[in-house]
């Protein structure tokens, strides 16, 4: 393996793992109010959630904002950036999910701007401290993607395995599964995302 490889691998694990400080793995997408009015009480429920999820919301809508994000932020096309933020924040109409969205985008924006110099990056910010921008998680994640050099094949992994384990980890805060059950979920959850992807 080089170095850039390496390198783009490490990223991934940098901005995958439940340390990086997004707030993401504190949202529970809506499955404490499932859980709460009993519409899901079992591992298996659980892993149709997510699968329905990722089918027909999280992969049409903030997988593919996020891949359009990426190659405008390849080809410096801010308008277009700023366009998709736009259509991503106007799709999603549960306040709670915008705001959570809100909240994990700027805090990912602002913690790689810490490390990582880039002018896309920089440009976005500033779009949003203007009030010109949303930021919108799945843009915001393209640009640090993109600024991080992971290739956007390895983004789209990341995004929705990254809501599959944020949805997980509500269950098990919850007490709805337990941590192998999680597991299982998780293993569970791989060719639906690889499907999607291919």
């Amino acid at each position: 393996m080089n170095t850039e490889d390496s390198f783009e691998e490490l990223g991934i694990m940098q901005l995958s793992d439940s340390f990086f400080p997004t707030g993401l793995f504190a949202t529970s997408n809506g499955l404490e109010f499932l859980y709460q009015t009993k519409k899901i009480s079992s591992q298996q429920e659980l892993f149709e959630l997510i699968k329905i999820a990722i089918n027909q919301q999280v992969g049409p809508a903030d997988c593919v904002a996020m891949l359009n994000a990426y190659e405008s932020a390849k080809n410096s096309d801010f308008s277009e950036i700023k366009r998709i933020d736009e259509i991503i924040f106007a799709l999603k109409t549960i306040k709670e999910t915008r705001e959570s969205s809100l909240r994990s985008g700027i805090q990912m924006l602002k913690c790689v701007r810490e490390f990582v110099k880039d002018d896309t990056l920089e440009w976005f910010q500033e779009e949003i401290r203007k009030k010109a921008a949303y930021g919108s998680y799945p843009i915001a994640f393209a640009l640090c993607c993109n600024a991080l050099k992971i290739k956007k094949d390895k983004a789209s992994l990341m995004l929705l395995y990254g809501y599959a384990t944020s949805v997980v980890g509500a269950a098990l805060r919850l007490g709805l599964i337990q941590h192998f059950e999680a597991q299982k979920i998780l293993h569970q959850v791989k060719p639906v995302i690889t499907n999607f992807i291919s």
